[in-house]
């Protein structure tokens, strides 16, 4: 997006719609489900349906990685012409296909709604007691317009009871921090893997979805079972989702040892002469290797030299000539890999950065395997939690909580957290990428180690407060 286009409000407008649609969802069908189901049997519906509320999200993820898989100009641009690959940090997916595609698949969803019956009869509904929707509708209208002018009077008495209500209030407080680190690292995971262990957003993506949510459906699932096999009450769920939480924030502890080495960058996380090092200085990526070359320092088009160091760019790696066109260019003559071990015969280099290796793969696995069991340990736990929120208020205060409940997550975890996270993330950048226009665009390489730290750092101290809290 070009600086100064007005086309985030079309985001925003639609976010908002979006909103506007999902909002009435979990307050009013939770609390229907609540209302009119028998006391045993709601934590199994309620588990059934947060795990559909899942499966949207799977999908979705699956979507975006194929997507993010394409290069967003999918139709003016010669994929041929395209000279970096996805797992490079420049490349850009084809993020606007996948809007048009949920777009079309809403639409299709409401298609079946347009041939309901106007007549919900005795035929339909034996106990329905209007002749034609029309009836229904009005009555509804007004049962929700009296509603209304009662609730009104009520609204502050309502959010004072809420308020001085302590298991709510501490629910609310645990929610806004479990939510702002659960968001936080939704939103910044991808890019986690991106930079950790070298592999593309398309990739990351698609083992998010695959190792996270599934599991997450089968948590919810069982976790509601459970409490509808052996009729757990509100005293015995609380310490099942405080025990099993807190087991799940100490086994994710341990994936901070699951870490990749440092990828070789010359002037930025190596010397030229392959000694480990981090520089947050531009000036650093000059060596007496390409000190004559006159090169570009702002610029971000990495190669991989033989001698396994990445360089940031082909006149950065002192390289004098090339071959071939497209992702298959060799730069040749490379006076700066020649300056490490290689003959300067040898000396070339190829476009992209270099791989991490097959040992960097098996600590992937690792990773993945205990975000795995994280997500069903964390799942297991939300329904017990959960039907603690709901048992603690009152019948006529429940659409109303959950609703401020709802809000509270949103405005004050979900937005804020996506904000600090990204800040923080951005303090450990060693090199920006530079906008066509001359402004600084986005952060090419991260120093991962500090990266690491921050990551699980903002991760792992919501429990801290929990366990005050508590």
């Amino acid at each position: 997006m070009e600086s100064g286009s007005l086309l985030w409000i079309f985001v925003m407008a639609g976010n908002i719609v979006r909103g506007m649609g999902e909002t009435p969802i979990m307050p009013l069908g939770i609390s229907y489900l609540e209302d009119f189901a028998k006391t045993e049997n709601s934590p199994f519906y309620l588990g059934c349906l947060h795990t559909a509320t899942i499966i949207g999200p799977f999908i979705g993820f699956l979507l975006a990685s194929f997507c993010a898989e394409l290069f967003v100009d999918l139709e003016s641009v010669d994929p041929g012409d395209v000279t970096i690959t996805a797992t490079d940090t420049r490349w850009v997916g084809a993020w606007w296909l996948g809007i048009l595609i949920c777009a079309a698949l809403n639409l299709l969803a409401g298609v079946p709604f347009w041939f309901l019956p106007k007549s919900l009869g005795p035929h339909l509904f034996p106990s329905f007691p209007f002749r034609d929707t029309e009836q229904w509708m009005i009555h509804l209208i007004k049962h929700y317009t009296n509603s209304l002018h009662y609730f009104i009077p009520d609204f502050i008495p309502f959010l004072k009871a809420l308020f001085h209500n302590p298991v709510y209030m501490l629910f609310i407080c645990i929610t806004v921090l479990q939510f702002s680190a659960f968001n936080g690292m939704v939103s910044f995971m991808p890019k986690y893997l991106e930079q950790q262990f070298g592999k593309s957003a398309s990739d990351a993506i698609f083992l998010i979805g695959i190792y996270n949510l599934p599991v997450i459906c089968v948590g919810y699932f069982f976790g509601g079972l459970f409490m509808k096999k052996f009729k757990i009450n509100i005293y015995h769920a609380a310490h099942i989702a405080f025990w099993v939480s807190l087991l799940e924030y100490l086994l994710y502890f341990a994936a901070y040892w699951t870490v990749c080495d440092t990828s070789p960058v010359a002037g930025l996380t190596v010397s030229y002469e392959g000694i480990e090092q981090v520089s947050y200085a531009e000036s650093t990526v000059l060596a007496g290797c390409n000190r004559d070359c006159d090169c570009a320092l702002k610029i971000w088009d990495p190669v991989c030299g033989k001698n396994g160091i990445t360089y940031v760019s082909p006149c950065l790696a002192g390289c004098k000539a090339s071959r071939g066109t497209g992702k298959s260019v060799v730069f040749e003559n490379c006076t700066c890999v020649a300056a490490s071990e290689f003959s300067y015969q040898n000396a070339s280099a190829i476009l992209g950065q270099c791989d991490r290796g097959e040992s960097c793969d098996k600590m992937l696995h690792y990773f993945l395997i205990l975000q795995l069991v994280c997500s069903f340990i964390f799942s297991l736990a939300a329904m017990p939690g959960y039907m603690v929120l709901i048992r603690s208020l009152k019948p006529e205060e429940k659409s109303f909580g959950v609703g401020i409940h709802e809000l509270a997550s949103r405005v004050f975890a979900g937005i804020p957290s996506p904000i600090y996270f990204g800040a923080l993330i951005d303090t450990t950048c060693l090199k920006w990428g530079t906008m066509t226009c001359g402004g600084e665009g986005a952060c090419r390489l991260y120093n991962i180690v500090t990266y690491r730290y921050i990551f699980y750092f903002i991760l792992i101290s919501p429990p801290c407060y929990i366990i005050k809290c508590i």
